[in-house]
Order: C-alpha cells, then structure tokens, then sequence
C-alpha cells in the first residue's frame, strides 16, 4: 500500500512541475505591474497592478486556414530582455521625446509562432507573430477578458461594423453586457471601481481589420472582427454596398507581426491623457524627409456655413472666390498656416479634378500662398480611390493637405486603404486628415503625414455634443492618438437653452470651455470652426486661440476625474498653456500647483475664465492677469459646463 501511495504522489508532483514549467512572470521595470502567463488548453494570462489583480483568466488565440495558434501550445523557448530607449515622434501631441521602457517575454512555440508580452511601468502589450511563406487566411482571433469584479466599462457602441465611430459614450455593467447587446469600437475604458482604470485599444495596425468588443454575458469581453469584403455594389456619391464577404477576417503574408494588443493601468485618471502607448508600439517613421510635414491650425468654412456678414463683406458669401479670400485673409492676419475647402470646392464630389467654377481654385492657391496661408482639400474616400492619381495632381497645383471622409469601415481592405492614401500622400507632399474614421491605431507614426483623425462624437453634432459626454474624451479617445473634433465656438449655450442651426452655429458649454478645448485636445490639424466673423468681434479670445500650438514639449495633468473634469498644462519651448473642462454636475473650484513653472522665474498668467454668469450665459467670461511664480496656487472655478483657458510666459 505504501509503495502505491508513494508512486502516486510522485504523478502528482511531475504533474505539478510540468504545470509550474507552463507558467511565466513579467513584470514592469518599477515592479508594480505584473502579468501571469499560463499555457493549457489555450494561453492564459492575468494582469495584476500591486499584488491585486484586475484582468483574470484572459485568453488568445489566433486560427488560420492552415493552423491554430494558441491552441495547446507546445513551448519551445523563452526569452527575457529589457528595453530603454527615447523616442523623437516627428509630431509630438504630448511629448517631444518619449521614454520608452519596458520588460519583455518572448515566448516563442512549435508551429511556428510567437507571443510577445510587453510591460511597462503604465500597463502591458501582447502580439503574435507568425513565420511561413506565401499568404493566410485569418479565419478569426480570440481576445477574451475576464474581471474579477463588478466593473464599469465606458463605451461607444455602433449598431453595427458600418460606423463613423461618433456614438456617445455609454456606461454599461460588466457583469451585464450580454453578445446580443450592441458591440462596443476600441478605445474602451474599464473602470475597476476602486483605484484603478485600463484602458484597452491597438497598436500598429495594418493590413488586418479592426478589433471591436463585445460581452460574453459573464462579466468578461470578447473580440469580434469584420470579415473582408469581396465583392461592392454602388451606393451613392460616399459610399459602397458590400455584396458579398468572406468567412475570413483577413488575408496577409503568413510571416509577419499582428497588431498589439494593449492596456493602460493607471492608479490617477490623469496618467490616461498622459500616456503615450499608441506611440511606443508603432512602427517607426518610413519616410526620409519629414521637413515638409506642417501641423497647425486650419480656419473651416463647413460648421459656419461659409457666410461671414458685416459692414466689411460687400459680396455675396458662400462658396466661392470672394469668400475663400476673406477666409484666407482671416487665416494670414492671425497667422493661421491653412483654410479647408469642405464639400463644394469641386463641382461633382465626384470628379476631383473639376473645380466650382464659382471657387476659381488655382486663384485662390495662388492668393493663399501670397498670404502664407495653405489650401485644404475635402474628398470623399471613394473618389480618392476611383482617381487614385490625385495625390500628385494635387501636389503639381500647390495643395497643401486633404480631408478624405466617409471610410465609415474597419475592415482589412479598409484599413489597407488608409495605408495606401497615408503612402500616396506622403510621396506628393500632402498631409492627411481622416473624417468618417476609425481611432488611430499607429499609421500616423508610420506616415506621419497623417496628422488627425476624427472618429469622435465632435462639435458638428450640434446639440448632441454636450461636454458631459465629450469631458470622456481626454481620457479615452484622444488618450489613443489624434483627435479632430473640431473646436472653436464663439456662440455658446448652457444645454437647457441650447438652439443652434448653421450659419448660426453655436456649441454647448462656456466660452472658456470652448477656449480650454484648443489646450486639452490634441489634433495636429487643429480646426478653428467658427466663421471669420465671430472671431473678428472676439479679437481678444481669438488671440489667445491661434497662439495654442498644436504640437508640445511637455504634458502635465494637474487636476483630473474621469468624466468630470481635466485640468492640463501643456509646455512648448518657454511657455506654458493651461486648459481646463468641466460636465455639466456644477460650480467647482480648484487650487492648481505652479511646481511645473522655472525656479527663480516670474510668468505673466493671462487667462481666460467663467464669468460670475457662465452658469446661465455661457458666452460671460472674464479675463485676467497676474504675475505667478513656481510654488504658487492657482485658483480655478468653472461652472457646469465650464472651464478654463491660460498662458503663462
């Protein structure tokens, strides 16, 4: 008897060794962070932050025509290393260098294929990577998420794959999301409910479709993907029908890497609007010269209805001539470098190459560039790819950037468009903004020519962009990358009065609200929305307004809740701006530390803030100024839907 029971607990120990041999630790550079990875039926991880663990039993797998990867994996090696390095983004929304550091897990398996992890000191990343020849098909992959408790997701969910990603934010139960709910589009946020939120999105996406979630209905997520469209249907001027799909989500190279996977943790919500990790698992730069990429502000015709009005317009407004040259003439005197010609420039949104004639395109160019000012071209994203040749022609005119809209897809054959557009762009000199679009997700550091994206609920949903919805922004959205939400009212309302239609075009929130979205948003074609008019009659704020650079130096969030409020001071060379936006709960009051100024340096503070009236009349403001130094409070009161705006030098 004795000799079986020694016999068996011998089974049990060599199987509990080959358990333990399955199972590895990453942990990030500070030790605060610590991912469990286990191979089994599947590999397995958790993500632990202080011992305390938020993501449980999470799994991956990636299935192929020819293989499953991830699927019993056989482990034939692991590999350890470290990285520090800094990274010189050639536009730089937060940082003009980024400390890149973090631990790394390779593990490599038998088939073929490798997972690996990544961590950091504000979260981690995984990809699989493949080897073979010829090309795949990506029948699906698996990316589950388990939580351990009732937590809070913050989501903006589409009825379907077909979106322009401009839904408002949801707030949904975990334990309650069930697959027959509404998917949700990446960034989403997961609120722990008690220290921590993670941030969960994708990195250097190509040739492969975007990833969207959904709930399993047991207090977890799953992925789910759009299959690649084979065959396409007319449907209209903007858009395509797709007839038929595949029973694949993608076909690519058999050896290559697959997009990252990845999770800010952060213990204070301000790490989310500091964070750079879209930036840290790119691909890097691939052009040679970047000398010619120009962010800055662009003065917009669209949300205003191209009609300014007043004792010095003695033309008939609208689109044409005469009124791009007094956009023109706006743009040159606050030295803003560009103006956008929306929808109307041409005279078919079919035919690129066919001005209005009422515009006289090649004039206004001519004009423009007499005026230091630059041209912008709108274009929906199906006549680009029907006269795919443009990008040159526009380069041989003197254009000096498009707006390419109405993607409205996340496919393969999508995202391989963006690419495509990013590359063309690039080789002809012209700078890329995508309306009608899917979050950034790496392109812009690979072409960053690509200077923004929209997908965001922005200001061109009138009444349905309320800042108790677009406070989320900061630490979700525009957390990932550019943001083009298009800011810059002169006509603002509290929501309870709110009444706008274009060319009176107003938005909801304080005048300071507005003017703090310039400092806070990040967009390297930062669009000043209202009509040339308004901003003549408010020269003081807009002063302030085309003095906010679109790129920094430096970030710093000095007050911040997620869906609350966000206060940022951002650096560029010796100046310092602040931004500060509030939801609609409320008068707040702020003491802000100065300990980011210069030792021994005085700063002129002018600032911009919410009148004793804002709460009723959005437009009330005052403004001030103020001698501060280093190791100074700034006291700060917005009301609802309120906010701040500063510079100091």
């Amino acid at each position: 008897m004795r000799k079986y029971l020694f016999l068996f607990l011998s089974a049990c120990c060599l199987t509990w060794n080959a358990r333990a041999q399955q199972s590895y630790e990453l942990s990030s550079p500070n030790g605060e962070i610590k991912v469990s990875v286990r191979l089994e039926d599947k590999i397995y991880y958790d993500i632990a932050y202080d011992g305390e663990t938020l993501l449980k039993d999470n799994a991956m797998k990636l299935q192929t025509t020819e293989r499953t990867m991830g699927e019993f994996p056989k482990l034939s090696k692991k590999q350890l290393s470290s990285v520090k390095e800094t990274l010189t983004p050639v536009v730089p929304l937060k940082f003009s260098t980024v400390n890149n550091e973090y631990n790394k897990l390779l593990l490599t398996f038998k088939g073929n294929y490798s997972v690996e992890f990544r961590a950091f000191n504000d979260g981690v990343a995984y990809r699989f990577a493949t080897k073979g020849k010829g090309e795949t098909e990506v029948l699906g992959e698996e990316f589950s998420l388990g939580f351990p408790g009732d937590y809070l997701l913050h989501l903006q969910q589409p009825g379907g794959f077909k979106t322009s990603c401009e839904e408002p934010y949801t707030h949904v139960e975990s334990a309650s999301w069930k697959p027959s709910d509404k998917m949700a589009i990446l960034p989403a946020l997961i609120d722990t409910r008690k220290e921590y939120k993670i941030l969960v999105s994708e990195a250097d996406l190509t040739d492969y479709p975007t990833m969207f979630l959904k709930g399993t209905g047991q207090n977890g997520v799953s992925a789910t993907f759009p299959k690649v469209p084979l065959e396409f249907g007319d449907d209209g001027d903007r858009s395509v029908k797709i007839l038929k799909e595949a029973n694949y989500i993608a076909r690519t190279e058999a050896e290559r890497n697959y997009p990252w996977r990845y999770f800010v943790i952060t213990k204070e919500d301000g790490q989310l609007i500091e964070n750079t990790m879209t930036c840290r698992l790119s691909d890097k730069n691939q052009l040679e010269d970047v000398s010619w990429i120009k962010p800055g502000q662009v003065s917009w015709e669209w949300w205003n209805g191209a009609v300014p009005y007043g004792p010095d317009v003695n033309f008939r407004a609208g689109c044409n001539l005469e009124t791009y040259k007094y956009f023109i003439d706006f743009a040159s005197k606050f030295g803003i470098p560009y103006i956008l010609m929306d929808e109307g420039w041409a005279k078919s949104t079919r035919d690129p190459y066919t001005p209005n004639p009422d515009v006289d395109l090649h004039e206004l160019i001519r004009y423009g560039k007499e005026k230091n000012v630059g041209i912008v071209l709108w274009l929906t994203w199906l006549t680009v790819e029907k006269h795919f040749d443009l990008f040159k022609t526009f380069n041989e005119w003197g254009v000096k950037g498009v707006k390419i809209d109405f993607m409205d897809r996340g496919d393969q054959w999508m995202v391989d468009y963006y690419e495509r557009v990013a590359r063309a762009a690039a080789e002809n000199h012209l700078f890329v903004d995508f309306h009608g679009a899917f979050k950034p997700a790496g392109l812009e550091y690979k072409y960053p020519n690509v200077l923004s994206y929209e997908g965001v609920r922005g200001m061109e949903q009138m009444g349905g962009c309320t800042p108790d919805n677009s406070v989320y922004m900061p630490f979700i959205r525009n957390a990932v990358g550019a943001m083009d939400y298009t800011p810059g009212a002169m006509i603002s309302m509290q929501p309870n009065i709110y009444r706008s239609e274009r060319p009176n075009s107003a938005s909801i929130g304080t005048r300071a609200y507005q003017m703090a979205l310039f400092v806070i948003f990040e967009s390297g074609v930062q669009m000043l929305a209202d009509n040339p008019t308004m901003y003549y009659r408010n020269e003081d704020c807009t002063r302030f307004l085309t003095q906010v650079p679109v790129t920094w130096d430096e970030t710093r969030v000095l007050d911040a809740k997620v869906g609350e409020y966000a206060i940022v001071a951002k650096r560029k060379g010796e100046k310092w701006f602040i931004g500060g936006m509030a939801n609609g709960k409320g008068d707040r009051t702020f003491d802000l530390s100065l300990d980011f100024l210069k030792d021994g340096k005085t700063y002129r503070l002018t600032a911009f803030e919410d009148g004793v009236n804002a709460d009723r009349q959005a437009m009330d403001y005052r403004k001030r100024n103020a001698d501060v130094k280093k190791g100074q409070k700034l006291s700060v009161k917005m009301v609802r839907n309120g906010g701040f705006a500063a510079v100091l030098e």
